[in-house]
Formats: structure tokens, sequence, C-alpha cells
């Protein structure tokens, strides 16, 4: 709608369609800096729900961040169809830029079913009013109100943190998915650190190799939500970690799971 000012989530799925390819050109942010995975897997995930039937919601994305991506060159979103079911789509996406492949996805949409609803409670490893604010020398943390526990002197996000929108973000379902997308990325890569090895700059080489998140319950960017990671396995320069997004209800929103390489 002409006037409407749009969310910072909404303005990063602003796509140049071409059929089912889906360009766009990435924010300005400090040259030498690799693509943040969150926002390429966030438009991603925007790029493969463009082509599904509004009434099918985000239920899972599975991906592979290929190689470093660039924020001076656009980037091309490729959806492939894969299937068109009752109940489930399925759709695939190859992210690439200056002709190289950057990320691959399979992203799978439901159309949502009345049916059980549950999940085992997970006491609060820091509750909100523990917390204390924090602003890490991290792109786009500026997006986010983020809280802490106390004392915390490092300057990446690492979970657990409670985290929130700094403005409202449009009521629907796809672009509501992408933001958690984008969010969920904050956090895995220091979380699989592995744990006697001082967490400061110039501290070796990372990177997120893959990522999955699975949506569970609805999910309001500008409500406090607690993010907790915890590490799964650490060998061959490559750490595992397993991350639940908990609203501040205290119910199950997403899982995420996130490999990342750590050479030191």
């Amino acid at each position: 709608m002409t006037g409407v000012k749009l969310s910072w989530i909404s303005q990063f799925l602003q796509f140049e369609r071409r059929g089912d390819t889906f360009v766009t050109t990435p924010p300005e942010v400090a040259p030498g800096l690799r693509l943040f995975g969150g926002l390429i897997a966030a438009q991603a995930l925007g790029a493969a729900g463009a082509t599904v039937d509004p009434g099918k919601h985000p239920q899972s994305l599975h991906l592979y961040f290929v190689r470093g991506g660039r924020y001076d060159a656009d980037v091309e979103l490729q959806v492939e169809r894969t299937r068109d079911g009752r109940s489930f789509d399925t759709r695939r996406v190859t992210a690439v830029q200056q002709g190289a492949v950057i990320l691959e996805m399979i992203a799978s949409f439901h159309t949502p079913e009345p049916g059980a609803d549950e999940f085992p409670p997970h006491p609060p490893s820091v509750t909100l009013d523990e917390t204390e604010s924090m602003e890490p020398d991290v792109e786009f943390t500026d997006l986010f109100e983020i809280r802490t526990g106390p004392g915390d002197p490092s300057i990446c996000v690492i979970p657990p943190f409670w985290i929130r929108s700094r403005e409202q973000v449009e009521d629907d379902p796809l672009i509501r998915a992408c933001a958690l997308t984008f969010l969920s990325d904050f956090g895995p890569v220091p979380a699989a650190h592995p744990q006697h090895t001082p967490l400061r700059p110039g501290t070796g080489q990372a990177a997120s190799l893959d990522h999955s998140v699975w949506f569970h319950r609805p999910f309001d960017p500008h409500e406090w939500h607690r993010y907790e990671v915890h590490p799964l396995n650490v060998g061959d320069s490559r750490g595992l970690v397993h991350g639940s997004l908990y609203d501040g209800s205290g119910s199950l929103v997403a899982t995420t799971t996130q490999e990342a390489l750590w050479r030191l």
C-alpha cells in the first residue's frame, strides 16, 4: 500500500521478481564484512514463500551456507517448486551472487491443522528480570533490543539472551517467520565455540556451515523472546549447537540447529 512504512524485515524482502527468480540488493554495510547468514536465509525463505499459497505457513527450513556472500553485489534467489501438496508444499532455493552459489535451502510450508499442542517445559537459564541491556558489536543488532545475563563482557551475542524487535513487524505469518529466521542466526556461532578457548576478536576463523529452523507456534517479533542455545559437540574444527526460542510465557516458538566452523 502506498504511503505505508514497511518494517525492517519487509524492506529486506523487497525483490525484483523474474518468474520464480527473485533479485535483491544487499544493504550498505561496512566494507569487508561477509553477508550476514540470517539475512540471506530470511530472504531465501521469503522468496520461497512468495511462490506458495498464503494459507500455507513456514514449517521448517534446512540450508547450507556454501560460500561467504558480499554486500556489494546483487543476489539472485532461484526458487524450484519441488512439490505442491494438499497439506504441504516444498521449495528449493539456490542463492547466487556473481555467478557463484552462496546458499542452498529446502523449505517446507504447511496448512495449519488442529491437533495436540504440547512441549516439555524448560525453566529459563536467565529470567528477563535478571538481565541487563546489551549492545553487541555485530551488524544488524541495532534492529533489536537485546538483554543478557549480568556482567556479560563479550562483544558477541552469546546465548542465553532475551531479544525483541525495536519496531512492530507486519502481522503476516511469512514475514514474521522470516524475522525469526533472521534473528535465529544471532548466537549459534559463539555458542559453538570450543569452551576452553577465549572468545575475543582475532581468535581463529569462524563461519556458519548449515542452519535449520522448525517453526512451532506464532511469533510476534515485538514481544520479548528467550533464545537458549546449547552445545552438542565440538570436533574436526566444527561445533554443533541446538537452540530453542521461547516466548514470555515459556511456550516453545521455534527450534534451531547449526554447525559452525571454528579454526583456531
